[in-house]
């Protein structure tokens, strides 16, 4: 799914699902082949790593389709409703783990989205009104930024195994 020109051309919500999927793979794509301290590698003052922008992604997969679009209470959501700490990863979580997480979160939004109409609206609160087609679009730029976020600390950390490996 390495290209979002693919598809082009259908009815929006195929295409909104399309580019939501590409984005979430993507984002997929930046943390593979990473090992376990690359992954978790702090090159940013934030608490932003490869792997907790991917961890993060499966929180806000949450928040958004089980919560939000589904009115499910945080504890019937499958996985932590924590926030800005969604980008902590456990010491006993991989990057296998991790990724598994956000598929899981993604197929339960498919899931949960699937039967409900573009322009059905549920409450937030804190925004008021927001339809599903809002939050198509809301995930794909989030999901679009962090793989931004990560296409470039993947560059960073990739250099420095390239240097290092130049050295030995």
């Amino acid at each position: 799914m390495s290209d979002p020109t693919r598809v082009t051309q259908g009815p929006e919500r195929q295409l909104l699902e399309y580019l939501l999927d590409h984005m979430r793979a993507e984002l997929i794509d930046t943390v593979r082949g990473l090992s376990e301290t690359e992954a978790r590698r702090r090159l940013v003052p934030s608490m932003t790593t490869p792997i907790g922008l991917v961890k993060h992604a499966a929180f806000a997969e949450r928040k958004w389709f089980q919560s939000i679009l589904a009115g499910l209470p945080d504890s019937a959501c499958d996985g932590a409703m924590v926030g800005e700490a969604s980008f902590v990863v456990g010491d006993d979580e991989t990057v296998a783990d991790v990724i598994a997480e956000f598929e899981r979160a993604g197929e339960r939004a498919r899931t949960i989205a699937a039967d409900i109409d573009l322009d059905a609206t549920r409450e937030h609160p804190d925004f008021g009104p927001v339809s599903l087609r809002w939050i198509y679009l809301l995930m794909i730029q989030e999901f679009a930024r962090h793989a931004g976020h990560s296409d470039i600390l993947r560059e960073q950390i990739d250099a420095t195994v390239s240097r290092s490996a130049g050295q030995a």
